[in-house]
């Protein structure tokens, strides 16, 4: 597959406009199956220990995980639209900061209107954006699952009064979801949104649970590496394309150790009232 330079202005302008793009079909649904045996592999083992995982509201966890615990990690942060948008938006020494998912499973609320992260002057004074988030999604997603609702154009909101610079007053939540997209991706879709777009799940009415793979990707000097614990063995370090391995901002070592969840967003843990 190969990315035109129209098609990467198109999906920088859609980043800066609505703050979220998403190129269809970029993996095969096979690639989408095998990430999604990851995604439970990984699950199973992250919530039978403490700091595991990490709840994000009822019935809905969040786990970083190691790149070698996803078979399919080297095609993703090699995909051509992937590239070519992280190098568009953050730059050409653009960095991998996190690999991670969320899974909502059946019974999980609405979320609060939320944004990631607080936002940088370089991005509410600058209207510069600083990371990405790319998600993909392990089922072909219906509405009755709770799909994530984006709230176009916000990722220009400074938040200043914003709680903990994430959450908005309750009062506002009306205007979001006034603006709000749902968004139904399936299996192979990825999306690049601005972590800063204020988004939030849905209740999943479904008896399946919503898995979806997280992907973050920082300009230099965003600093959300440290929120994050990305590590990787010499071995496999030694084997990735050099490509790869310059954008990694992570920690090279001789064994992997079980990941403690450092990004905890408390505001998401009781879910919306």
């Amino acid at each position: 597959m190969t990315t035109s330079a129209l098609d990467v202005d198109a999906s920088t302008q859609a980043l800066y406009t609505d703050g979220i793009v998403a190129c269809k079909g970029a993996f095969s649904r096979e690639w989408a199956a095998r990430m999604r045996e990851d995604i439970e592999a990984a699950f199973e083992e992250a919530i039978s220990r403490p700091g595991g995982a990490v709840g994000r509201g009822p019935k809905r966890y969040y786990v970083e995980i190691h790149p070698e615990q996803m078979r399919g990690f080297v095609d993703l942060v090699t995909h051509p639209w992937v590239r070519a948008v992280s190098e568009s938006v953050l730059g050409p020494d653009y960095e991998i900061v996190e690999i991670g998912f969320d899974i909502p499973f059946p019974g999980a609320a609405n979320q609060p209107w939320h944004r990631d992260f607080p936002s940088p002057p370089e991005s509410y004074e600058g209207r510069r954006l600083t990371s990405l988030a790319f998600n993909l999604t392990a089922v072909d997603t219906v509405v009755e699952m709770g799909p994530l609702e984006v709230a176009h154009g916000t990722q220009w909101e400074d938040g200043l009064e914003f709680d903990h610079g994430m959450f908005p007053d309750q009062a506002e939540w009306p205007r979001y979801a006034s603006l709000a997209h749902q968004k139904l991706p399936q299996m192979g879709d990825v999306s690049a949104r601005s972590a800063l777009t204020i988004h939030r799940g849905t209740a999943n009415h479904s008896d399946e649970s919503r898995p979806v793979l997280v992907l973050g990707v920082d300009a230099p000097g965003a600093g959300h590496a440290e929120m994050h614990d990305l590590s990787v063995t010499r071995d496999y370090h030694a084997e990735l394309p050099d490509d790869v391995r310059s954008h990694l901002n992570c920690r090279v070592v001789d064994r992997l150790e079980p990941i403690v969840q450092k990004h905890t967003i408390e505001g998401l843990v009781m879910g919306a009232p």
